[in-house]
């Protein structure tokens, strides 16, 4: 008998010490150890410590609730089978409403809808610099784009939406790069001043015809590299064009920054793109057709396209100019915003209440302080935001973990899904929503558990590496076509261009 109350003991101890949150909680009710009379037989002594054993019972733990979302996501086999964009409907009856001519207000709280999927594919423009950056360290090509950008979008699956990539944008940075900040470790790199920061695109004949004009769009990289994440810390305002308008000066330097001793840089990534829009809109008005410009960016890419967004206006006063930005920070003071609103930019905003970086720089000292004009005068050094808002919530998200995650909250991803979920303050997360969920924890943790989603899960499969015919891995070479060269970027623009220019279509948008 006392080696049956040792064993039982023993049990239960172990058990105490394993994890009680993933165990059923053990109860005893009585003493299992008992005094028992000289004169009790030991059959009497076994069936009162059986007797006792009977009466431990096991609590099972309270489920823990999961939202009705989750448990579809679970248990919906169909949800693989269905796209993951709603179907493309004909807006070219609304196209300046929905590209801002009213500044959006009467569309963004509910989101129209036709709103919703033109913010997912400008979004999309902008994760696309993301997702082709080869941003690997012990490549030599760190720092560039992987694919060429005649399959760019092929490569991407963007080719849905419908446009055509025409131009690549190369962006160096006018500071000292100390030895630590260098983007490869390879000696003979493509380049050791430039990065690849974005790209020229514009639409087809039959995307133009359901947008209801010729779009072209610009998407800026946000910050990947580490010598830019050191500008983006500097937080000095400097002039830009005339009058009082200053902007940030890191943001600044990377949009004009330029150096014969480059092969990337020898004209600034503000005087390539600007070329190849003043090239586009004069083609397509040459023929007779409405032209916009859209241009789109993340985080420090939000900052470019309002720079970019400020010269082409100068220069090209009567283009109809939209920018759509995701968690950009502020870019300049009040003077700068007051200039854009008199050029007729129109810009939207999508941020994320938990997110920090859109109340950068200038956390103290922003725009709320232009009520006290009537004391303080017109404050130039004062930071401010431009444009509409479109304000997302993290939390209205069923899919995403509670809790606070700087990194993750900041993401791309993590935008584009609350867009495709938001449809009013008042509202809560959209069911219908079709944008694929999983897509969220491709460079981060944000999805909760029970999706069965790994976090950081997007790579290139075995991180780049390859089995060679003698069975070894290596790092494989890229195909010619993809290796940067600024002499085949010139030469194919300049065949494009001949080639353009010898057409004599018929306009497909009259003005």
């Amino acid at each position: 008998m006392e080696a049956l109350s040792s064993a039982v003991h023993h049990r239960l101890s172990a058990a105490r010490l394993l994890d009680t949150t993933h165990l059923p909680k053990i109860c005893v009710h009585q003493q299992l150890t008992v005094d028992h009379p000289k004169h009790s037989s030991k059959s009497s002594r076994l069936a009162e410590s059986l007797s006792n054993l009977i009466h431990l019972h096991i609590e099972t733990p309270a489920h823990k609730s999961i939202h009705p979302s989750i448990l579809s996501f679970q248990h919906d086999e169909d949800k693989f089978n269905r796209p993951t964009l709603s179907p493309k409907e004909d807006i070219s009856s609304e196209w300046r409403e929905i590209h801002g001519s009213c500044d959006w207000h009467t569309i963004l709280d509910p989101l129209h809808p036709g709103l919703r999927r033109e913010i997912l594919k400008y979004g999309e423009f902008s994760q696309a610099t993301y997702d082709a950056f080869d941003f690997d360290s012990f490549s030599e090509y760190c720092g560039s784009c992987r694919y060429n950008r005649s399959k760019l979008f092929e490569q991407l699956g963007l080719t849905k939406h419908g446009y055509e990539v025409t131009k690549y944008i190369y962006a160096m940075s006018h500071m000292e790069v100390p030895r630590w900040l260098e983007r490869s470790r390879i000696a003979n790199t493509w380049s050791e001043d430039s990065n690849w920061m974005g790209f020229v695109a514009v639409s087809s004949d039959e995307e133009s015809r359901r947008i209801g004009r010729r779009d072209i769009t610009v998407a800026w990289r946000g910050t990947v590299a580490p010598s830019e994440w050191y500008e983006d810390l500097q937080r000095k305002l400097e002039p830009i064009g005339l009058g009082e308008a200053k902007v940030e000066h890191g943001f600044l330097s990377i949009y004009t920054s330029k150096s014969d001793a480059t092969r990337y840089n020898k004209s600034s990534a503000s005087e390539q793109v600007m070329k190849e829009v003043k090239r586009l809109v004069q083609l397509y008005r040459g023929r007779g057709e409405l032209v916009s410009l859209t241009i789109t960016g993340h985080s420090l890419g939000g900052a470019l396209a309002l720079l970019n967004a400020y010269e082409a206006a100068a220069s090209l006063p009567a283009l109809p100019i939209s920018v759509i930005s995701f968690g950009a920070p502020r870019v300049g003071n009040i003077a700068f915003r007051d200039k854009l609103y008199q050029m007729g930019v129109k810009t939207l905003r999508v941020v994320v209440k938990q997110d920090i970086v859109p109340k950068m720089p200038g956390i103290v000292f922003n725009e709320s302080l232009q009520k006290f004009d009537d004391f303080t005068g017109s404050l130039e050094w004062v930071y401010t935001h431009v444009g509409a808002e479109l304000k997302l919530d993290a939390r209205a998200s069923p899919y995403l973990k509670k809790g606070f995650n700087l990194l993750g909250i900041h993401m791309l991803e993590t935008y584009l899904h609350l867009v495709d979920g938001f449809v009013s303050t008042t509202s809560t997360f959209r069911s219908d929503a079709l944008r694929d969920v999983a897509l969220v924890n491709k460079t981060c943790d944000m999805l909760v558990d029970e999706l069965r989603i790994p976090p950081c899960w997007h790579q290139l499969e075995n991180k780049g590496l390859i089995r060679n015919a003698y069975g070894r891995w290596v790092k494989p070479k890229r195909d010619p076509e993809d290796v940067p060269s600024p002499t085949k970027e010139e030469s194919r623009a300049h065949t494009v261009e001949i080639y353009q220019s010898n057409e004599k279509p018929e306009p497909l948008l009259s003005v």
